[in-house]
């Protein structure tokens, strides 16, 4: 069903592809040299047995799901009563190769909500299908959350933003899909959502303007932005005659990750709520300064910096919903 090999240092290879598992039973190899070989395709039972996994080792039923982004793990460390589920041993669920994405999922509680936190996503750049990078939010659905909060770490276009600032993402501009890749794409399972969603309003309104008050509150307003985001393929950063176009589209920062997401949470009929922490500014103009290139160290030292505020956003904002259902 869904196996991929995982290629060691003596040209062997690791884990299975005999259409049961995805080869995680025995481990996985830290390698970074691997070769996926996906079905893109995950049946409505195997997300329901991961799911039934992670709800009877955990004893909750969680409200809220979070997508932590690079340099944004520590949104899980806030978590009480946690049980962790490293993503090796979850039965069918991939691994994550990218450094400041730990693999692994935590659930527990957080102001007063029970959540699941995953620490660590899967990127398409990894040489994951888009529904698997996505599949795991169909798995938070199915073990009852209603929320998915996913945190991002991106590169700001819109000259406004600075290094360090919180952009809500209250719109996306796809550019995968527009190349016609889709979480969606193939055989659709009605017991997930409809053929066709709608996703005009795919960000939750009403959680973006809660959130803006809680920046206000916290004395970051002017830190905060609402914007559109962006998600290209990578690995590769993108050169200025695409930042310049996707400026021109009324991109405000961009990454590559998120939107995928996203669909597969409406589609499921997910309330979203999902921000990007500007890690970097984009350069729009050539210049042969070394400087103004985007390197990963970078994200990774102002994600550091700026999580204690990141976090104390996502704990404000959960506290917001659970008093508004109790």
């Amino acid at each position: 069903m869904t196996g991929y090999k995982v290629a060691n240092g003596n040209g062997t290879t690791n884990g299975s592809s005999n259409g049961k598992t995805n080869g995680n039973s025995n481990g996985h190899s830290q390698s970074a040299e691997y070769t996926a070989q996906e079905n893109p395709t995950y049946p409505y039972e195997v997300i329901e047995e991961i799911a039934d996994f992670i709800t009877k080792g955990s004893g909750m039923r969680p409200k809220i799901g979070i997508i932590c982004g690079s340099g944004l793990g520590s949104l899980a460390d806030i978590i009480q009563d946690p049980k962790i589920f490293e993503y090796e041993k979850i039965p069918n669920f991939p691994v994550s190769t990218v450094e400041g994405h730990a693999g692994r999922l935590v659930v527990g509680t957080l102001e007063g909500a029970t959540v699941m936190a995953m620490q660590g996503r899967f990127h398409f750049y990894e040489g994951y299908p888009l529904a698997k990078c996505s599949m795991p939010v169909r798995v938070m659905k199915l073990c009852g959350v209603e929320y998915l909060f996913a945190t991002n770490a991106a590169g700001g276009i819109n000259p406004r933003f600075a290094v360090g600032d919180i952009m809500l993402m209250h719109d996306h501009v796809n550019m995968l899909g527009f190349a016609g890749n889709s979480p969606l794409q193939g055989p659709n399972d009605p017991r997930f959502g409809p053929r066709f969603p709608a996703l005009v309003n795919s960000y939750n309104k009403d959680l973006i303007n809660k959130a803006i008050e809680i920046g206000k509150a916290m004395g970051i307003e002017s830190n905060i932005h609402v914007g559109v985001y962006s998600c290209l393929g990578g690995p590769n950063y993108e050169t200025i005659a695409e930042l310049k176009a996707l400026r021109m589209m009324g991109v405000d920062a961009v990454g590559m990750s998120t939107v995928h997401e996203v669909i597969t949470a409406r589609h499921c009929d997910m309330k979203v709520f999902a921000f990007s922490l500007i890690t970097n500014k984009c350069a729009t103009e050539y210049s042969d300064k070394k400087d103004e290139e985007a390197n990963h160290e970078e994200v990774m030292a102002v994600a550091k910096n700026r999580q204690k505020a990141c976090c104390e956003l996502v704990a404000r904002l959960i506290r917001e919903i659970h008093s508004a259902s109790v």
